[in-house]
């Protein structure tokens, strides 16, 4: 086993690994940029580096001054956490050209999973479903147009270097396709430095159902079951649950998204935790969407239903230890959920809000887990993703689960910044997440819902304002007449809230 890991990464997940190196005996390396020298993760860690300034292009993304930092500290290993590095290809490389272990994928997984064409071919020659489409980026608006009519509108184009939403766009008819096609390519040449883009079948009102598997370097992979990850918005997942409403009462549906899942990582030489994501349509068939070759956000509810620690085996896996456990002895307990607390603004179309933490109480009690990188007093810099925390929570059944994330909701308090906890309590309380009827639309319908309730709300408060001064001014006639105009002022109110 490693004696010393570098992190290359900030936040929450930085102090969960951490934790982890910390439970297992191994000296931690954390990196820090110029606003984050007061942070967690710096305060929690054996070491720390300096690694330049706010602009995450000059610091977390500078893989040559993290391995600067691992080799000026004696590190062995660099986990990259999730974002910045973690599903770069060149420095999963670097690391192992420094003569450093890279905790995670093989460089090679890291690109073949990467580019989504590559992938989608891959999944298709290891017998994996996939959503009808393009197998290469479509070259042209004619091409674009050829593939478009022989699927079938609606379809929708994708970023082939990248994901998250971006370089995506709908389109409903061809007279939409080309100014799609220029704005997908536009947004894709932005982001990723790559405006090629593809075209798929678009399923509408998809689940997003994703795998969480577990392999070694032997050749040896389970999978462990999947996740709910169909609340997002703007394609950023908002909750998490395990085990999938939808497929927690279909072991054969579980066994064959595991197995296909299994497939798709092994047929690109993978190693140690990663997630293969699909779509699941309104027949329940479910289609390849892509790999993540990294830890995810949502890892905590899979540990917490299957009993596992994914960093303690992600180290393992990389220190070049079995994996000790069989598909068959895999079970699943109960049910979690996770709520991700980001600082922003719901009631200003969630814009960020930085600031400082001036008060933070956080529950706790048995099916409780709290993930974090702040404190109170810790300024939250505008820099970089909005995520504070974590809030996991389990329980015997969905319902126990739900009731304990209201109540912890209810009990975590964050003053000096705004947050989302609001809307998280919102989304709970919602019929269609309660009664697990979930989609990757249905917070984009909540909002059309909420809308409607407000309407209905203010016009009730007309209603029955324009009521009570009838009222006042027929104060002085008869019973009688007062009798027939609550009878008018009733049909009336009633007539206004239809």
């Amino acid at each position: 086993m490693f004696g010393k890991v570098l992190v290359a990464n900030r936040g929450e997940i930085a102090v969960r690994v951490i934790r982890a190196l910390r439970e297992m005996g191994i000296a931690s390396v954390a990196v820090y940029s110029d606003v984050d020298r007061a942070a967690l993760h710096v305060r929690m860690a054996d070491e720390a580096v300096a690694i330049g300034p706010a602009p995450s292009s000059e610091s977390y993304l500078r893989g040559d001054k993290i391995l600067d930092a691992a080799r000026a500290t004696g590190a062995e290993a660099i986990h990259p956490g999730y974002g910045f590095l973690s599903e770069n290809a060149e420095f999963a490389a670097a690391c192992e050209a420094a003569g450093l272990v890279f905790i995670g994928p093989p460089a090679k997984a890291i690109q073949a999973m990467g580019l989504k064409t590559e992938a989608r071919r891959m999944a298709i020659a290891a017998g994996v479903p996939v959503v009808p489409g393009a197998e290469d980026p479509v070259d042209s608006l004619a091409e674009a147009r050829r593939i478009a009519r022989q699927i079938g509108y609606p379809v929708i184009l994708k970023a082939a270097a990248g994901g998250g939403g971006k370089g995506m766009r709908r389109v409903f008819s061809e007279t939409e396709l080309e100014a799609a096609l220029r704005d997908a390519t536009s947004e894709a040449e932005r982001s990723f430095k790559s405006g090629a883009v593809y075209l798929e079948k678009l399923i509408e009102k998809p689940r997003h159902v994703e795998i969480q598997i577990l392999g070694d370097q032997f050749g040896h992979m389970i999978h462990l079951g999947e996740r709910e990850c169909s609340l997002q918005r703007r394609h950023q997942k908002v909750m998490e649950e395990c085990p999938s409403p939808l497929v927690s009462g279909r072991p054969e549906m579980r066994r064959a998204m595991g197995e296909a899942a299994v497939r798709a990582a092994q047929s690109a030489g993978y190693w140690n935790a990663g997630t293969v994501e699909f779509l699941v349509d309104a027949n329940h068939r479910f289609y390849f969407l892509e790999m993540n070759t990294r830890l995810q956000v949502e890892h905590p509810v899979t540990e917490l239903v299957t009993g596992l620690d994914l960093v303690h085996w992600q180290l393992r896996i990389a220190a070049g230890q079995p994996l000790t456990i069989q598909q068959h002895e895999t079970a699943w307990r109960g049910w979690a959920i996770e709520c991700r607390i980001c600082a922003e603004d719901p009631d200003n179309q969630f814009l960020p809000s930085p600031g400082t933490i001036r008060q933070l109480d956080r529950p706790s009690g048995p099916g409780i887990r709290i993930d974090s990188g702040v404190y109170a007093g810790w300024t939250v810099p505008l820099d970089y993703d909005p995520l504070l925390a974590k809030i996991i929570v389990w329980a015997e059944t969905r319902d126990q689960a739900i009731a304990r994330m209201r109540r912890v909701l209810s009990e975590y308090f964050v003053q000096g910044i705004k947050t989302n906890i609001s809307f998280l309590r919102e989304i709970l309380e919602d019929e269609f997440f309660q009664q697990g009827d979930l989609h990757t639309g249905l917070i984009e319908e909540f909002f059309v819902r909420r809308k409607q309730g407000s309407a209905r709300t203010d016009l009730a408060a007309v209603a029955a304002l324009v009521s009570g001064i009838h009222r006042r001014r027929l104060s002085a006639h008869g019973e009688v007449a007062k009798q027939g105009a609550s009878a008018w002022l009733q049909d009336g109110r009633s007539r206004l809230l239809r």
